[in-house]
Parts: C-alpha cells; structure tokens; sequence
C-alpha cells in the first residue's frame, strides 16, 4: 500500500483516498481547528488526493497559514453575496491581507453603509447553508468561455496574464472564481467576521483604470478574537493622526495645494521646530556636521547616481531651466556627495558624517496617499557617512547606540530588528557584500540585538539594517534603516588619501533614523493619542482665569512661566472655567493652573492634569520645579 508521513508518522492509504478521509482517523477534537494539509511545503485543500511518499502536515486555524486561508475563504463568502444581493456587479480580486481581506467590485455605483448591512446577512445565509468549496480544473480557455457567459472582464483579463494552459477555480454555490487556492472545506467553517468599510480603489493601482469599490472585512475563527480586534479597530480611530491633526490643529492638506503635500499649522510646526532643534543637537553631539542642499538639480547628477535607472517611476517629471534639464530631487546623497568632494581627504579626516533635514519629494500614486504616513512632499531626516572599510564595523555599532537612545527618547522601547543581504541583482564584488553583511551583523550581535534575517531584501547598492518601532497598540512602523553604499562612492569616484599615500575608494553609509519627519510625527501623534509627553506638548500649561479681577494675576504667573522657557496659553476669556478646563483637556495641554481669589491673595497656582487630577496649590516656583523634574 502506498504511505505518506504525517507529522512524522507513517500512514498507508488506500490509492485516490483524499487526505480529508485521513483526517477522520484523528480524534474529533483535533479535527475540529483542521482546514487544510501542507504538503512537501505546499498548502493543499482537505479535498486533495494523498500523495505517496509525500511529508504531510495539518494546518490549523491557529497555524498563519490558516488564519490566511479562512480570510481569503471568506472574502469569496462576501463576494457570492455580493453577486446575489447586486447581479450587476464585476468582480475583480479578493485577497487576504493583514489582519483580514478585501474584494473590489466594479458596480454602478459604491457601496454605502447599508449595502455592508445587507451583505453580512447574506453572509450569514451562506454559512449556515455549509456550502462547499469545490476546486475545479479546467483548460484555460474553457474558463474564458465560462466568464464571458457571466459577464466578468476583468476575471478574463487576468487569465491573459496565466501562462499555464489549465487554470483552477473555486465554485461556492452559484459562484465560481478563478483562484489558486487553497480554502476551507466549506462556508460553515466560518465562525465569526464582519465587514469594516468601503473604500474606492483603482483596478490594479492605475489611476487611469476604472475606479472600482473595495470592501474590506476581517475574519477570526472565534467570536472571542473577533471583538477583541474591534475593541482594537475603535482604539486605532480614536488615536488616527488625521482626525486628531484636525482637531488639535498641528497639520492641513489643501486640495488647492494638492495631494500628499502637508502644510504644517503654528503647533505643528512648533512640534517639528522641537523635534528638529533635538535631532541637530543630537547629531553635533555625534560629530556630525550639518548640511544644506537645493531641491532641484541638473538632471545628469540623478543618471550618475542610478536613480534614472533603478527609481524613475517615483520620480516627478523634469524640467527645463535655460536648455538644460533639472529634477526635483528624489534623494539628498548626491549633493552630499558632492560636498564631500569639494576637496581631497585624507583617511586621517574619516569618517566624515555629514546630516541635513532634507525635503524630497516623490511621485506617489493618490491612491497610495494616507494623511502623514504617504506623502509626496517630505523631510528625510538624512545622513551619510564616509569612511574606510576598517571604520565600518565600529561606525554601525555607534549608529545602533545612538538609534536607539533617540527612538527611546521619543517613548519607542520595543521594536523588531531586521538584517536584509544580498539580492540577486546587485553592484560590487562579492567579497565586498560579505564583509559589509559581516560587519552589519556583527555590529548587532556585540550590541546583544536580537534581529531576523530577510534573505535578499538588501537594496541594488549595499545590505542594510532596518528597525521597525512598535507602538502603544502593537503596530509596527518602519523608520529606522541603515545601508552600506558601494553603488555611489564607485559611480561618483569617491576617494581619499591613505596612509600609503595612494587614492582609495570610500566606503558610504545612508542612515535615517525616523525615516521623515511628516511619517514619524504621524506615527507620534498615534502613539501618544495626541497627548504628546512635557516636552514635545505644543503648550504645556494652560492658565486659567476665573473672572476678569484675577486676568492680572495670570498674566503675570503666564509670563513668569514664557521667562523659564514652558510653553504657555493663557486663557482670560469672560467663559465659565468649566469650559475653560474643559477646552485645555480636549486640546490635551499637560497642566491648567487655576487661578481664583484663593490663589491671587496666597500667591499659589491650583494645577490640573490633562487626566483630570487635581493637585495641591501650589506656590508657583514649586510648579517650576515639578515641571523641570518631568522634563
């Protein structure tokens, strides 16, 4: 008889036998979480036939790939309701992603709100019915024909992009959809999702393609995990940079000014002109040397760095000035480069580090744009080290060090740490890749840094670190990388002198610590909910009046504050103080002093938290003093 091993155990099966018969040997329990077979590494359906000689692994609800499989599964239960609830919808793709799946529809007209209603019901009508998920196996063109007779272009159009001439699609019911699979066994293996929202999305990312509605959902395998991700959802809207960015005026986006381009508001600029005012001092400290750059040059300096290679499709158009083409600049390295070359250096002048808060800007598809986090328009905060290749090694570590005391300054303890090689189109010697990997590698290992390789995910020119910052909710966010340059010292001819007396080539390190200052501030804003700590806060302490004989009393406690550098609002307006305080919390302005006929005749200060704790009053030099400790 033929044998396969599961799990590490021998089973023979009988010939054709399909590995959901195999699965009935085991205990009810287990069956219970199984809904597919990995097989030498491959996801299978239940319904595969066995394959002799095969290693075998069940794959679980609580298994990743699992998890994958029920959202794809019930991105294709959304869509069959869809197609019953509005026969006159195109389908288009349903793929599972992070923490759900998403299916677009090219309909009359979008969804609303109510139609996400009716659909979860029809949702809930095809899960009870248990229908089965049947993979077919047909000839390529038997598929066209059969989407030709159902109307569906685009299911036609990506057949155009299969090469193989059999293709399998996925029947649930009267749905049929051209799909690799694989999927749970059938609908009633779902136990809990909800749809979250209609979006407008453009087919295949082209905003010269139709505008098609996309609903997203999630999908858990229990009730329990299922509100648990909605108590998640409810916390991420509250703390979104955007809505918060509005109310709390610290940023705007101006259709008239155009999309993915941010106009900072006076608290937002006065965050920025804090974080900016750290960020340089941190750096002098470091032995860096600050340095300034245009926004646009020839066009020729972005063909020797390779961007008109390797990056020109983010890149806006050029333009002409006198005859000559000019880009607007993509990157800062050129023009660093090129102050490095303004004369000869001697490896005794190395490293030389040179860093600039440099604006860039990118083409990014409107599609793609999201508030702080997309944008077109944006400030690197940008440094480029030159050094030799026996400086390598010492200069990550330090590199490490200090990433890691400034994300910890802005409140980021906890963060994944990736080591990215080789790809497989690449410049430089082989020899020079190992040793750079090598010394990027050891640099963490000495640091005791626990890090992940991703095998390949280098960049053309170098291999890289990237550190991804976690915040209050758990979310990732890249900011942080470090890359070892070969391209562009090779491609520009950048040397120095040695101690032979002879020009070698430099070795280049790009680092970005926050990554830009538009994304990091957006991501600070969601970490902090807007309740940004002390000394970022763009007022610190809002003074309060409690009718107009005290205005003078709290000017005088506001000046004196302005005089030891806090940052102060002062609030005399004829309110009621309910209000007054109010207003301060939902601006999330750390501290309010209260200032009353108690305090003006005992010359103290009643402070308030933003949290609503009250403190003792106060005399004011004690508040002084409380404020400098938390700073």
């Amino acid at each position: 008889m033929p044998v396969v091993t599961v799990e590490g155990e021998q089973v023979s099966f009988e010939e054709g036998e399909s590995y959901a018969s195999l699965l009935e040997k085991l205990s009810p329990k287990k069956r219970e979480s199984i809904i597919a077979v990995r097989e030498n590494g491959s996801l299978k359906d239940l319904t595969a036939p066995v394959m002799d000689g095969a290693e075998v692994s069940w794959v679980s609800l609580s298994d990743p790939d699992g998890l994958d499989i029920l959202r794809h599964s019930t991105a294709h239960i959304m869509a069959c309701a869809v197609k019953r609830l509005f026969p006159e919808a195109r389908v288009t793709i349903g793929p599972s992603i992070e923490n759900g799946f998403y299916y677009d529809f090219d309909v009359p007209r979008p969804f609303t709100p109510e139609d996400l209603e009716k659909i979860e019901e029809e949702m809930g009508r095809i899960v009870e019915s248990d229908l089965p998920f049947e993979r077919i196996e047909v000839e390529k063109e038997e598929a066209r024909k059969l989407f030709q007779e159902e109307n569906e272009p685009y299911k036609i159009e990506l057949l155009d992009d299969i090469e193989d001439d059999r293709v399998s699609l996925y029947r649930l019911g009267e749905f049929v959809d051209l799909c690799r699979g694989p999927h749970i066994p059938s609908s009633k293996r779902v136990k809990a999702y909800k749809l979250l929202q209609v979006a407008g999305a453009y087919w295949r990312g082209d905003e010269r393609n139709p505008m098609l509605s996309r609903i997203y959902g999630t999908s858990f395998p229990d009730r329990k995990e299922l509100k648990k991700y909605l108590t998640f959802l409810e916390e991420v809207k509250k703390r979104d940079h955007r809505r918060l960015g509005k109310e709390l005026e610290l940023f705007h986006i101006a259709e008239e000014v155009g999309p993915g381009l941010i106009l900072w508001l006076p608290k937002g600029a006065l965050v920025r002109k804090i974080i900016e005012d750290y960020w340089k001092d941190e750096h002098l400290k470091k032995g860096y040397e600050i340095v300034y750059t245009p926004h646009i040059a020839k066009l020729n300096l972005w063909e020797v760095s390779g961007h008109l290679q390797f990056y020109r499709e983010n890149m806006f158009s050029p333009m002409e000035v006198e005859g000559s083409q000019y880009q607007i600049k993509p990157m800062n390295c050129p023009f660093h480069i090129n102050i490095y070359k303004t004369k000869m250096r001697s490896y005794r002048d190395l490293p030389i580090r040179y860093a600039e808060l440099g604006t860039v800007y990118r083409f990014e598809r409107s599609g793609v744009l999201h508030g702080l986090m997309r944008v077109r328009g944006f400030t690197q905060d940008d440094a480029h080290i030159f050094l030799t290749e026996e400086q390598l090694e010492k200069e990550i570590f330090d590199l490490l060090d200090m990433t890691i005391d400034i994300l910890t300054r802005f409140g980021f303890e906890e963060y994944d740490i990736y080591l990215s090689t080789r790809p497989e189109k690449f410049v430089g010697t082989l020899e020079s890749w190992e040793k750079a990997e090598g010394a990027l590698k050891s640099a963490l290992e000495k640091k005791g840094l626990e890090y992940a390789i991703d095998p390949g995910e280098g960049v053309f020119y170098g291999p890289k670190i990237d550190i991804k910052i976690k915040d209050v909710l758990g979310r990732s966010w890249q900011c942080s990388t470090i890359q070892v340059d070969f391209n562009n010292p090779e491609r520009f001819d950048v040397t120095y002198i040695g101690a032979d007396g002879k020009e070698h080539r430099t070795i280049m390190i790009h680092r970005a610590l926050m990554g830009s200052l538009e994304r990091f501030f957006g991501i600070l804003i969601e970490h902090y909910a807007g309740a940004f700590p002390l000394w970022l806060a763009p007022e610190q302490v809002a003074v309060l009046s409690i009718t107009d004989r005290h205005i003078d009393y709290c000017t005088k406690v506001a000046e004196r504050l302005r005089e030891e550098g806090f940052r102060v609002l002062l609030d005399t307006r004829n309110e009621k103080l309910s209000y007054k305080i109010r207003e301060a919390q939902v601006k999330k302005i750390p501290y309010a002093l209260v200032a009353g006929d108690r305090e003006v005749e005992s010359g103290t200060v009643a402070p308030r938290k933003r949290g609503g704790e009250n403190l003792p009053p106060m005399k004011l030099d004690e508040f002084i003093e409380l404020l400098k400790n938390e700073l």
